[in-house]
């Protein structure tokens, strides 16, 4: 992949003048340490007083100041003793980035019966003041720093925020109308700015035409070289040439256009005007960390950003079609389409040839099964102003060779997953990984309002545990 992820954590650790300040500021040191050991991307506030602590009112400007001219993508509050509860929520609000708190676990009592830091109490206020300012936060449970929680828990809690940053102002290219027997995949562009600040940029197929004939000829040898390493050509060196140019092409309107994904109106109207089927170039695309998806599918397109985010782009998503029941496995089901899924994901050398589904008339299509495993399957939707993201497991499995991109999965409720799709807000595409992102996206969605959590084959009860840790 390509593309790269960032994500800059604020980390403002505070204290409360009552308990112990020599070991908030012991801890915080510790602290600090520690997220360097895990490579987190951070900024902290030891510059700002003499502690490098939240703890004083006259601090919390300054702090403010500070957090948005690093452009931080996410709050971090380790409460290093009680806590200052107010000035947490002060900063968490003027800033109005993901937040997550935490403290590390309390010791026993001295042997005098004093308490050092009673941090869990002052967890307990500042989650409370958070509310009162409608400030979303998320809870990381005290732990040590060194127990393999915290690890793991921080880095769900960055994966989310990853999420969040990547859905705010984001730009989809939308390239053609949507095919018109297609109704499926009509999206209310004013909602998804008012919602969630989510943008279309349309380009008509004549614009893609001619930006593939600005299209370079060294740009296009590199890219069928690509192609003859990773695919077996099956289509005349024409085919090859145009699609290695459709390619670049796509990837400079994203460019030009400040976009991170495409929907393509990958048929009918584009044949006529370039004689392909844009898949393999899709395909390219999609392994490069920048989805392109079929049929003019935005909220597809959102889908597969969102799942990518999730993983900070370790792994590469596929955009699927929910097609037909296993022939046996009553809980199988087939994922397929026409051939735009990443060639890095096939079991073997897929095949570059035409759409088995269009009679072979035009080529553009890869051809091959993907490896199985355990995935999360996924799909933002929303009709009648309410958006949901239905999301669950599946793991690959056994089944009948077929044309086209495709894997076979097993669910846990096949029948329950069918009914919750025709039901809908949702249509028949779906987005997959190779990762288990649901608990990210569950933690992304404290910070996302409108959109809410839709499982298959969990609940949010069992998400909130498995984020304890339980």
């Amino acid at each position: 992949m390509e593309r790269k992820y960032d994500l800059k954590l604020g980390v403002v650790g505070t204290r409360r003048d009552i308990f112990s300040k020599e070991d908030a500021l012991k801890y915080n040191g510790m602290i600090l340490e520690r997220l360097n050991e895990l490579e987190v991307d951070f900024v902290d506030i030891i510059h700002i007083n003499e502690e490098g602590l939240l703890f004083d009112e006259k601090d919390v400007d300054a702090i403010v100041d500070f957090l948005k001219h690093e452009k931080v993508d996410a709050l971090f509050f380790p409460h290093c003793n009680f806590g200052t509860e107010d000035l947490v929520a002060k900063v968490a609000k003027a800033v109005g980035k993901p937040v997550l708190l935490w403290g590390p676990k309390d010791e026993a009592p001295l042997a005098n019966g004093a308490r050092l830091r009673d941090s869990q109490c002052g967890l307990f206020a500042t989650g409370k003041i958070l509310r009162r300012f409608k400030v979303p936060f998320s809870y990381m449970n005290m732990c040590r720093l060194d127990d393999p929680y915290f690890a793991w828990r921080l880095d769900n809690f960055l994966r989310a925020a990853q999420v969040v940053k990547e859905l705010d102002g984001m730009t989809i290219l939308q390239i053609g109308t949507r095919p018109a027997g297609f109704w499926t995949v009509m999206v209310n562009e004013g909602e998804l700015i008012e919602r969630f600040n989510v943008r279309v940029h349309p380009v008509s197929l004549p614009e893609l035409k001619e930006e593939m004939e600005q299209v370079g000829e060294a740009e296009i040898d590199a890219v069928a070289q690509t192609m003859r390493e990773t695919m077996h050509i099956d289509v005349p060196e024409t085919a090859v040439r145009s699609t290695a140019a459709l390619k670049c092409a796509m990837k400079r309107l994203m460019d030009r256009f400040g976009c991170k994904a495409a929907a393509i109106q990958c048929w009918n109207a584009l044949q006529g005007h370039i004689g392909l089927f844009p898949c393999v170039a899709n395909s390219l695309l999609n392994d490069e960390g920048y989805p392109v998806v079929c049929e003019t599918d935005i909220h597809g397109a959102i889908t597969s950003l969102i799942v990518q985010a999730a993983t900070r782009g370790e792994q590469v998503p596929f955009f699927a079609d929910w097609t037909v029941p296993h022939p046996t496995n009553e809980n199988g089901e087939l994922l397929q389409h026409c051939g735009p899924w990443p060639a890095s994901l096939m079991k073997e050398k897929p095949r570059f040839g035409a759409p088995f589904a269009f009679n072979y008339s035009h080529p553009g299509a890869l051809h091959g099964e993907i490896r199985g495993g355990d995935m999360s399957i996924v799909r933002f939707d929303g009709d009648n102003g309410e958006y949901r993201l239905l999301m669950g497991h599946a793991k690959g499995i056994d089944g009948p060779k077929n044309q086209g991109t495709y894997v076979w999965i097993e669910v846990e409720n096949l029948k329950k997953l069918e009914a919750k799709i025709v039901e809908g807000p949702y249509i028949h595409h779906c987005v997959g990984v190779h990762a288990d992102v649901l608990p990210v996206l569950h933690e992304a969605l404290k910070f996302i309002p409108d959109l809410k959590s839709d499982y298959y084959d969990t609940q949010d009860a069992a998400m909130d545990a498995v984020l304890r840790g339980e």
